[in-house]
């Protein structure tokens, strides 16, 4: 199944749901742990019907849940197909059916509070290097490569955030090559910069706002503040 463009996730106008890295996110406010359960086992269900499930967490008071299919189908510039892992037709069916499931156990859609975080390494040598991160991360070599056409270190149980590989000129003079990228719903993208800013932060480098925003701390150590803005509903 073909991978969706931001601008037809966009369009799917998935209310309860953004769009985060590879993956739509979502977080229900529920207050107990059984009704939780009850709510997942109705997802459980929704997701058996269509042969599809998202990954699924409840913590205190919520729920959070990952939709994301690993055979998508990507088309680069010369034609040639790539199976990634990114948002199909699939996961926007699903995200409906969880949306109509979450008003009928009364959960309430927290759509400002997802969150997800990668790291980046920059670095001249991916391929060489990438099968370190591999086996240090995942224990397994297939998670080099996997749902993606370059050397990204993606682990297929979620345990660890994905690993991806920046270009980067060889230099001697070392510096900092890794860095975390929080992604976030673009509604508050805005505030968790001035957050960060309010806390001692600095921003050096907006030129790709309000996608990517670039903060450095006190010793600067550089973060990346994140926004699929392609995807977001523009109501």
């Amino acid at each position: 199944m073909d991978m969706l463009k931001g601008e037809q996730i966009a369009a799917a106008n998935l209310t309860d749901w953004r769009k985060l890295a590879q993956g739509l996110h979502a977080r229900y406010l529920i207050d107990d742990f059984s009704t939780a359960a009850r709510f997942v086992a109705a997802v459980g269900e929704a997701g058996d019907a269509l042969d599809h499930h998202p990954r699924v967490t409840i913590g205190k008071g919520h729920v959070d849940l990952k939709l994301v299919s690993d055979d998508a189908i990507y088309r680069d510039d010369e034609g040639t197909e790539h199976v990634v892992e990114w948002v199909t037709e699939r996961d926007v069916d699903l995200a409906r059916r969880i949306t109509e499931i979450a008003a009928e156990h009364k959960a309430v859609a927290d759509p400002a509070s997802v969150s997800d975080i990668e790291l980046g390494l920059d670095t001249a040598r991916s391929a060489t290097i990438a099968p370190v991160w591999a086996a240090l991360l995942t224990g397994s070599a297939a998670a080099q490569g996997r749902g993606t056409p370059g050397d990204e270190i993606r682990d297929a149980t979620g345990r660890v955030p994905n690993l991806w590989f920046a270009d980067a000129d060889e230099h001697r003079a070392p510096g900092q090559r890794f860095h975390i990228e929080v992604y976030v719903a673009p509604e508050v993208a805005e505030q968790r910069v001035a957050a960060a800013v309010a806390a001692g932060g600095t921003v050096v480098d907006d030129s790709g706002a309000p996608s990517l925003i670039v903060i450095a701390d006190q010793d600067g150590n550089k973060g990346i503040v994140c926004v699929d803005a392609s995807a977001a509903r523009t109501d």
